[in-house]
């Protein structure tokens, strides 16, 4: 749905994309990690055929970003970090507004509208001035439009900004409904905890280029190392644990309730490990991996560590 070959973009001395390479399937949501200045934004403005790259190719919905840039806008939904609603409109105005933009019917623009302002919870609102908005409904509006026209594509740019949680639920639950429908999305964002819920893929880019690329368990094995695994005790054993684990890995670390090594291969070598524990009378509570964050992944790809 989404194919990046190559994709360059120059300002003057900037070099702000640099060579870039993506694939997203449908009903695929890609996370596009990085820090501020990285070339995100960029990237998403050449995908919505706002701006022509200076070399390499892009093709959105099975169009040229630059020879097809209005069916590309036809077809992709685009949230910018800083929407630029407009104020003096009534939230209805805004939305009906865009919608003829788009081309929609009078009925559809109110079938559309009816059914968005009801799944956002926002119809008892929608007849109030959008400068009376707070920033979340604000955020909302601007979801809103951007689904207006039922995009194929998605290019998300900080989708849960300003908002509450309850909030930020709906709109992660939207965009997994989105991608439950085939739709491919791509979200940029720093919240680390959402992206990794959200994205099929992660990808991060840094000083234009993007330097690892793939599912967060694929990022974790491949900088984090193998799985760390802990046993934990409801009585202390110490001495015994370490013998018997021993036996088939090398043991992490331990303490007086609780015993960790490191695997590759937990689908093999848990049962095995657990079996002989248990076999040994040993007080066995849990055996469980100890959780490993993308963030961790995340900080040692930007500081150059991996």
């Amino acid at each position: 749905m989404i194919e990046i070959e190559g994709l360059t973009k120059q300002f003057e001395a900037i070099l702000a994309v640099d060579q870039v390479n993506l694939k997203v399937a449908p009903g695929e949501v890609l996370a596009l990690l990085g820090p501020n200045g990285a070339g995100k934004t960029t990237t998403v403005r050449m995908l919505s055929a706002i701006l022509k790259p200076t070399a390499g190719r892009a093709s959105v919905a099975g169009f040229d970003t630059v020879r097809d840039s209005l069916e590309v806008r036809r077809n992709v939904g685009v949230l910018t970090e800083a929407p630029g609603l407009y104020k003096r409109m009534s939230g209805h105005e805004y939305l009906d507004f865009f919608g003829e933009v788009r081309g929609l019917s009078k009925s559809k623009r109110r079938e559309r509208i009816l059914h968005l302002a009801d799944w956002f919870r926002m119809a008892d609102v929608l007849d109030r001035r959008l400068g009376e908005y707070s920033k979340g409904m604000m955020q909302k509006i601007a979801l809103m439009r951007t689904l207006l026209h039922d995009p194929p594509v998605l290019l998300l740019d900080e989708p849960t900004s300003a908002m509450d949680p309850e909030s930020a639920r709906l709109v992660r639950d939207t965009i997994l409904q989105m991608r439950d429908s085939q739709r491919s999305v791509i979200v940029c964002t720093h919240n680390l905890p959402e992206a990794e819920e959200l994205a099929d893929r992660i990808a991060v880019i840094r000083q234009g280029r993007i330097v690892v690329d793939g599912t967060p368990d694929e990022l974790k094995l491949r900088l984090l190392g193998a799985p760390l695994m802990e046993v934990r005790f409801s009585r202390s054993s110490q001495n015994g644990v370490v013998k018997v684990v021993s036996q088939f890995v090398e043991v992490a670390a331990s303490g007086d309730l609780w015993l960790r090594y490191r695997t590759g291969k937990p689908e093999e070598i848990n049962p095995v490990v657990l079996r002989a524990l248990l076999d040994a009378g040993l007080p066995v509570l849990s055996l469980s991996e100890v959780p490993r964050s993308l963030e961790s992944v995340y900080l040692r790809v930007v500081s150059g560590e991996a």
